[in-house]
């Protein structure tokens, strides 16, 4: 395979809780004020990514996989996910709250939906003064509770609220009730899977002035009753890495790492045995591989880099650019 630094066409995805800071603060080409997601490197069914770069423009993620799988997945990535691109990367951008909802787990997805569970990480990129995130519940509870609570029209009283800032960072496992509030952007990486279950989204009507479906039934297996403390992550620093490198998620489905850099640098990536990802989420850089000097791209904040595993001498040529670096 040949090794270069992929960049893939978003897919944009209008929401009624969608706004326009995806153009605005990451330079998203969109006329639309009411966007809520940029699918930036996707392998959703019916939602795959195109390469828009190099001797690979044109192809779809998919056909690369089938193409190269091992040199583009890695085989630790093929032998516990098969051929599936395991991870979905969106930017969103939450100008109202956005649904209550719970994800299904990987055991409850593949029964009922033959899919993942949805297991995701959220990093803020920017927030209102007053923004905050619903994540779990404010006190261990069970499903009766929950159940009257709900058909009361007081689940928010339940619900466990958490401000936040630019530079966070959450864990949302599977079945915990969550919700994006409005006033914040934010990176999410997650598990490729579609499957949310809404369980109340405030009385609103679509554009078409309906209520939005909900699926409550759904989530009640779904749920974890339980509350936990350990949503927001703590970052740790990670050894022999540039100064300002951080650990933020160690998970089952994916790893994520925060590095700051102001100065140029070399990553080594032969102990990884997976793709690797990067995404701008302040500050730009120029971004390459080190075998293939003639393909480096500029990356602007909201910008989002895929290297197959393949690539192993990653190059960073900044004066100042922080990045997620994703792999599995």
């Amino acid at each position: 395979m040949y090794s270069y630094p992929l960049l893939f066409s978003p897919i944009f995805k209008e929401r009624i809780w969608g706004g326009s800071h995806l153009r605005r603060v990451l330079g998203k080409d969109i006329s639309s004020d009411l966007v809520g997601e940029s699918w930036e490197i996707s392998g959703v069914s019916e939602n795959i990514s195109t390469v828009i770069n190099g001797p690979y423009q044109g192809a779809l993620l998919t056909d690369l996989i089938d193409q190269f799988d091992r040199q583009f997945l890695g085989d630790s990535v093929v032998e516990r996910f098969g051929t599936v691109f395991p991870i979905l990367i969106k930017f969103l951008d939450a100008r109202l709250d956005l649904s209550i909802q719970v994800h299904p787990s990987d055991d409850l997805a593949k029964k009922r939906h033959n899919s993942f569970g949805k297991n995701e990480m959220w990093y803020i990129l920017e927030a209102d003064q007053e923004a905050q995130l619903i994540i779990g519940f404010k006190n261990n509870i069970d499903q009766e509770i929950y159940v009257d609570y709900l058909a009361q029209n007081r689940l928010t009283d339940l619900l466990a609220y958490h401000p936040v800032k630019k530079g966070d960072a959450f864990l949302i496992e599977t079945g915990t009730i969550h919700a994006i509030g409005a006033g914040v952007v934010l990176a999410e990486i997650q598990q490729t899977s579609d499957i949310t279950y809404r369980v109340y989204d405030f009385d609103r009507k679509d554009t078409n002035g309906n209520y939005r479906e909900l699926h409550t039934q759904l989530a009640l297996e779904a749920l974890n009753y339980q509350t936990n403390s350990s949503y927001r992550l703590a970052k740790e620093l990670l050894q022999n890495r540039p100064v300002d490198s951080f650990s933020l998620a160690q998970t089952p489905y994916f790893k994520t790492n925060e590095i700051a850099l102001s100065t140029n640098d070399t990553f080594d990536l032969e102990h990884v045995d997976s793709f690797v990802i990067y995404i701008v989420v302040e500050g730009s850089a120029t971004i390459g591989d080190l075998r293939s000097p003639g393909h480096k791209v500029h990356a602007s904040k909201g910008t989002t880099v895929l290297f197959p595993a393949c690539c192993k001498k990653i190059t960073i040529e900044t004066f100042s650019c922080t990045l997620l670096e994703v792999f599995v």
